[in-house]
C-alpha cells in the first residue's frame, strides 16, 4: 500500500480532521517532552476504540511502523520518533481522545481506555473513597493510566510498587502481518473484535459479565512484602524486572492496548507528614531500614530531595508550582498542548524563556520552615505516614533527628505538606527549564532514573572529579524507601552527553544498580536481554515502536546484530502468572 492509499484508509477510519500530516500540526506529537523527535507520515487521532482498531489495521496492512502515544509526557522519548529510519515510514497513533473509564465492582476496580489520565481517574474514584495506583506526581502532567502500565511506572507510594495488571484488552501484530485482538480483561464481551470494542466502550455489559473468580492480578500483590526485604541485593523495582513483565504490563508500545482493568485502593485521609533535614545520609538509611523492617505498617510515601535539586526546582519550577496549585491539574494537559503549538510556530524554548521571565513576579511559594531547612541541611526527606503509625514515627524521628546540626524534623500542617510534595514533584521539569534558559552554557541534560539494590547503605553518589568538572548541576531526588532515584545532570557546553552517560552507567553497574527504574528504556537506555526478549515475544513482527531500548528496527527482528536478542522468544510470553 502506498502512503497516499494509507492516508485515504486512515481518513475513512477516523475522519479527515483527525489525520494530521502538516509538519506544524504534527510537531507536538513528534517531539518528546524531554528528548527525541523525528518525522512521521501522519498523526492519527481516533475517537473510539473501533476507530483505533481500524486505523491500526490499516497501518499493519500497509506495513508501516507504528508508535502508540498518549499524553507525550514521557522522559525518555519512548512514545515519540527517534530519527527517521523506520521501516515503511512511521505513523503515530495518539489516543488522547479515548479518555473513557468505568468504575466497576463498587469502586474496587476500574476499566481505563488508552487516553484516560491519572487525574481523571483520581476524580472518578474520589466519591468512592478510593485512589488509583499513582497519585499526584506524573498525574499533574496529564500522564495516562495505560502509559503507566506499559512503562512499569512506579511513583511515590511505597506500598504499591510499579503499575501492573494481568487484565488487559490489546492488539498484537502476528508474524504473518495480521492484527489479532486479545481479550484478557476477564469480561465477557463477545467474539468479533469490533463488537468487543464497541460493547466495552459503551458499557454494554453488566457486573455479571465480569469474572470475579479470575485469579489474575490487577496490581502487584506481592510488592509490599517485596520492598521490605532490605537485605536483598536486587532492587525493589525496575523496568527489566521479569516479575512485572506480562502482556500489556511493561510492553512499552509493543502492543496496541485498548483497555486495562486495575485495582483501586482505599484513600487514607487521616495522615501525618514530617519534613526531615540532615547532613548525615546514614541517618536517612537508618530511618528507612528501621521502618521497613520493624514497623507493622509501611509508610505511605517517603520522597527525597537534595539541596541542589531544591534550589533548581525553587527557581525553575516556580511557575509550574503556581499553575498546579492555583489552576489545578486538570488544566495542565491543555496548557502543555498550547505550549507545544506555540513552540512549533515560534521556535523551541521561547515559551520556556517567557515563562521563566514571568515567574519572577510570583510571590514566594514555599513555607518559611522549608526555607530554614534548606539553609541548614543538604538532604531533605518528606515522610507521610498513616494514623496508626504516627506515634511510632514520632518516637523514631525524635531519636534519629533530635534537632541541631545532626538533623531535625517538624510535623507539617496540611498546607505545608501539600507544598512540600508539590515542590518535590516540580523538580522533574526544572532541569528542562534550566536548559531552555541557559542554552549558551548547557550542552544537554543527562537524565537517569536508577534503582539501587534494597540492601544499599551508601546510596549517595559521589561523582569522579572528571565527571564533576563536566557538570553544572547534578540534581538528586526520588522515592527513598524504594531506593529509586532520579538523577539529572546538567552538563556543560562542549561535553559529549553520550560519553558522559556511558561513564555513569559504568559507575552504576559497579554498584549493582538497575536502570531505568520506572520511566521506560525509551531511546536513552539499552534494554537488558530479558526485556528485549520480552519485546520480541509480544511483537514478533517488530512493527510497533521498533528500535525501543536500542533494539533492532528491522521487520521480524532480522539481522538484529544485537546481544539483547536470543535466537527465539521466551516460552512463557503469555498466560503464566508470577
Amino acid at each position: 500500500m502506498t502512503h497516499a492509499a494509507l492516508l485515504t484508509s486512515l481518513r475513512v477510519a477516523v475522519g479527515r480532521r483527525h489525520v494530521l500530516t502538516n509538519p506544524r500540526a504534527t510537531a507536538r506529537f513528534r517531539k518528546g517532552y524531554r528528548t527525541g523527535e523525528g518525522p512521521a507520515i501522519a498523526v492519527v487521532r481516533p475517537g473510539s476504540l473501533v476507530e483505533l482498531w481500524r486505523a491500526a489495521q490499516a497501518c499493519v496492512a500497509a506495513d508501516v511502523s507504528i508508535i502508540m502515544q498518549a499524553s507525550n509526557t514521557g522522559l525518555t522519548g519512548g512514545s515519540t520518533p527517534d530519527g527517521a529510519n523506520y521501516p515503511g515510514g512511521l505513523v503515530i497513533i495518539s489516543t488522547t481522545r479515548l479518555d473513557g473509564l468505568r468504575v466497576i465492582r463498587k469502586g474496587e476496580q476500574v476499566l481505563c481506555l488508552p487516553g484516560t489520565t491519572l487525574y481523571r481517574l483520581e476524580q472518578a474514584l474520589r466519591p468512592y473513597g478510593r485512589e488509583p495506583h499513582s497519585v499526584i506526581g506524573s498525574s499533574c502532567l496529564g500522564a495516562s493510566v495505560v502509559g503507566g502500565v506499559c512503562n512499569n511506572s512506579g511513583g511515590s507510594l511505597i506500598r504499591r510498587g510499579p503499575a501492573y495488571t494481568q487484565l488487559a484488552l490489546f492488539g498484537e501484530v502476528m508474524p504473518d502481518g495480521t492484527l489479532r485482538l486479545v481479550n484478557h480483561l476477564g469480561i465477557t464481551l463477545g467474539e468479533d473484535p469490533e463488537t468487543i470494542l464497541a460493547r466495552l466502550e459503551t458499557g454494554h455489559f453488566t457486573e455479571a459479565d465480569i469474572d470475579t473468580a479470575d485469579d489474575r492480578w490487577a496490581h502487584d500483590h506481592s510488592y509490599a512484602q517485596h520492598v521490605r526485604d532490605i537485605d536483598s541485593d536486587v532492587p525493589a523495582r525496575f523496568n527489566a524486572d521479569p516479575r512485572c513483565l506480562f502482556e500489556a504490563a511493561g510492553s512499552a508500545g509493543k502492543l496496541i492496548v485498548f483497555a486495562v482493568r486495575l485495582d483501586t485502593f482505599a484513600r487514607e485521609d487521616e495522615t501525618t507528614t514530617f519534613y526531615i533535614g540532615t547532613d548525615v545520609p546514614d541517618l536517612l538509611t537508618d530511618l528507612r531500614r528501621t521502618m521497613l523492617r520493624d514497623f507493622d505498617t509501611l509508610p505511605i510515601a517517603g520522597e527525597y530531595m537534595h539541596r541542589t535539586a531544591f534550589d533548581v526546582a525553587d527557581r525553575y519550577g516556580r511557575d509550574m508550582f503556581w499553575a498546579i496549585e492555583r489552576l489545578g491539574t486538570d488544566r495542565l494537559p491543555a496548557l502543555f498542548a498550547a505550549k507545544s503549538r506555540f513552540d512549533a510556530m515560534l521556535g523551541g524554548g521561547l515559551s520556556d524563556r517567557l515563562m521563566q521571565w514571568s515567574s519572577r513576579f510570583i510571590p514566594d511559594h514555599l513555607p518559611e520552615l522549608m526555607r530554614e531547612y534548606r539553609d541548614r541541611f543538604a538532604h531533605h526527606l518528606i515522610l507521610k505516614v498513616p494514623r496508626d503509625q504516627v506515634e511510632a514515627a514520632r518516637a523514631l524521628l525524635a531519636r534519629l533527628f533530635p534537632g541541631g546540626e545532626i538533623g531535625d524534623h517538624f510535623e507539617c500542617t496540611a498546607g505545608e505538606a501539600a507544598k512540600a510534595f508539590l515542590h518535590r514533584f516540580v523538580a522533574a521539569g526544572a532541569a528542562v527549564r534550566y536548559r531552555a534558559v541557559h542554552r549558551a552554557e548547557v550542552e544537554d541534560i543527562v537524565a537517569l532514573d536508577v534503582a539501587l539494590p534494597r540492601n544499599t547503605r551508601e546510596w549517595l553518589e559521589t561523582l569522579p572529579a572528571e565527571l564533576e568538572a563536566c557538570t553544572i548541576h547534578a540534581l538528586y531526588y526520588g522515592h527513598f524507601f524504594c531506593q529509586v532515584f532520579h538523577q539529572d545532570y546538567i552538563v556543560r557546553k562542549g561535553t559529549d552527553p553520550l560519553a558522559f552517560e556511558h561513564a555513569l552507567w559504568e559507575l552504576l553497574d559497579a554498584r549493582g544498580a538497575q536502570y531505568p527504574a520506572e520511566h521506560n528504556v525509551g531511546h536513552l537506555y539499552v534494554a537488558k536481554p530479558s526485556l528485549a526478549e520480552f519485546y520480541r515475544s509480544i511483537d514478533p513482527r517488530n512493527q510497533l515502536n521498533p528500535g525501543i531500548g536500542h533494539t533492532a528496527r528491522s521487520r521480524d527482528w532480522a539481522m538484529a546484530g544485537s546481544a539483547n536478542l536470543s535466537a527465539s522468544p521466551p516460552a512463557a510470553a503469555h498466560g503464566d502468572y508470577p
